[in-house]
């Protein structure tokens, strides 16, 4: 295989080394991720009040079932690229990787279009209290606009990570964990932005770590290299990443189904039981590995 110079073979060498290796930067960025989740939660209760923060915590366990859902044809895309290279295949590795992208901006703007419109419906069968539904389908309707670039950054990460390269999506987690909580802060205590704001931090932090990944691969010199000027789907691909990302899908949104019913119950105790509950989860987050091993696998 040609251009394999700069993908990291798992199978060479120690295979302990390599796993280790892997899953470290995974594992930190989890938490990075949590850590900034947390911080997020902190500025929107202290600057903007209990409604705010019942607002922007209630609607994260439906968030989490619509990224769960996609984010399960990121793993088995992954696993589709990370066989071909495997099998030294770069025919079929590179048909995989532009499947893969390709695909990732279908999914993305299907997630985007149905999100922002069902989110008043959705939020009607979770039963928000009056004094936070508005808040809350402000920013889930943002959040939503956004959720093109979550789901293709997904997507992305799985084709470098298929590569054996898990540290770079580290580092453009913790630039856009940063960026995020930068523009928390001047969105909402500077341009009064309310819980629009939040959201809007939010989406452009994700952009920035989508674009980053973006680059990285049109700047690839190896087999991984994607071209975003001639994107194409090939329907084999498509087919065994749906074969593997379809049941992946399901099965993270089992947990994350749960979660918005139990989030519904939660929801007629009324804004100072969200938001309590809320809070907590963010700190219990960060302690929850079982949550971490889960989506990893």
């Amino acid at each position: 295989m040609a251009k394999q110079d700069s993908v990291q073979l798992m199978t060479k060498g120690s295979i302990a080394k390599q796993i280790i290796g892997y899953a470290i930067p995974i594992f930190i960025g989890y938490l990075f991720q949590q850590l900034y989740n947390t911080v997020d939660a902190l500025i929107v209760g202290n600057f903007l009040g209990q409604d705010a923060l019942a607002a922007v915590t209630s609607v994260g366990s439906l968030i989490f079932l619509f990224v769960g859902f996609f984010n399960g044809f990121a793993t088995g895309a992954s696993v589709i690229i990370a066989n071909a290279i495997g099998a030294q295949d770069e025919d079929r590795t590179k048909k995989a990787v532009y499947t893969t992208a390709t695909f990732g901006i279908i999914l993305g703007l299907i997630m985007t279009v149905s999100g922002y419109a069902l989110t008043d419906q959705m939020l009607i069968w979770m039963g928000l209290p009056k004094e936070v539904f508005g808040l809350s389908s402000t920013y889930l309707k943002i959040y939503f606009l956004g959720g093109f670039s979550l789901v293709l950054y997904n997507m992305l990460v799985g084709i470098i990570r298929a590569g054996g390269d898990a540290k770079h999506p580290l580092y453009y987690l913790i630039v856009s964990s940063i960026l995020n909580v930068i523009l928390d802060v001047v969105f909402i205590t500077v341009f009064k932005m309310g819980v629009a704001g939040a959201a809007w931090a939010t989406i452009i932090s994700e952009f920035a770590s989508m674009f980053l990944c973006a680059v990285q691969l049109a700047r690839e010199e190896s087999i991984l290299h994607i071209s975003w000027l001639h994107l194409s789907l090939d329907f084999e691909n498509l087919k065994q990443i749906c074969i593997y990302g379809l049941p992946t899908g399901l099965q993270g949104c089992v947990i994350d189904f749960a979660n918005v019913m139990i989030q519904s119950y939660i929801n007629s105790f009324g804004a100072a039981a969200i938001a309590g509950i809320g809070a907590c989860s963010k700190v219990e987050g960060l302690f929850s590995f079982q949550k971490f091993l889960f989506r990893w696998h």
